[in-house]
């Protein structure tokens, strides 16, 4: 399925073309465009781990909970959460309730501010593939993984993090912008050309 219109006659991709206007805000806003710094990253690698297996619009509806819920995506102070912590997240019925991902969260969080020769932000961009040169025509064209979310995968599991699978990497990179996954008739335009070179030492 190619780009159609939304409620306000904008194209955009299929998924963001909703009359739920939560869902048209993020697609429109944030989906796609380029993100830094080590609490927001965090932050989106938790969410897209908690999607699993459910529909992303769940999760934008308790985002807020989420935020309140693990300090506010705070590596910090996520990594200091203790059992207590983790039953008081468990039985939170604003957020999603998996004991597995609840303590992927923690545990990730605790990886992430002992990383010893890098940080988040450096790690995770330095698998953003080339830019297209060209925007995808169809729905159908998108992929649920490429080698690069497979190497980010990889290498976020050496590294003792988890729930971090290649599906949930390629998410984690269509939704920071590491790649532009928003199809060409869509009227969201953003790049990502400077963060890679950036992140690529280019």
């Amino acid at each position: 399925m190619s780009a159609v219109a939304g409620p306000d006659g904008k194209l955009r991709c299929p998924w963001g073309a909703t009359a739920d206007a939560l869902y048209r805000s993020y697609h429109d806003t944030e989906w796609g465009r380029p993100l830094h710094g080590r609490d927001e990253l965090y932050e989106r690698l938790c969410l897209e781990a908690f999607q699993s297996g459910l529909a992303w619009i769940t999760i934008l509806r308790k985002r807020e909970s989420f935020r309140s819920a693990f300090a506010g995506f705070d590596p910090e102070r996520v990594a200091r959460f203790d059992a207590a912590d983790i039953e008081r997240l468990m039985n939170d019925a604003s957020i999603v309730r998996n004991r597995l991902k609840i303590d992927a969260a923690v545990n990730n969080a605790r990886v992430i501010v002992d990383l010893p020769d890098t940080d988040l932000d450096t790690l995770l961009w330095s698998f953003a593939p080339e830019p297209r040169s060209t925007r995808l025509e169809d729905f159908s064209d998108v992929p649920a993984s490429t080698p690069e979310s497979t190497a980010l995968a990889k290498e976020l599991k050496r590294r003792g993090l988890r729930f971090v699978g290649p599906t949930t990497a390629y998410a984690l990179m269509q939704a920071t912008g590491m790649v532009d996954d928003h199809l060409s008739g869509c009227w969201v335009q953003v790049t990502n050309a400077d963060s890679v070179s950036r992140y690529r030492g280019r």
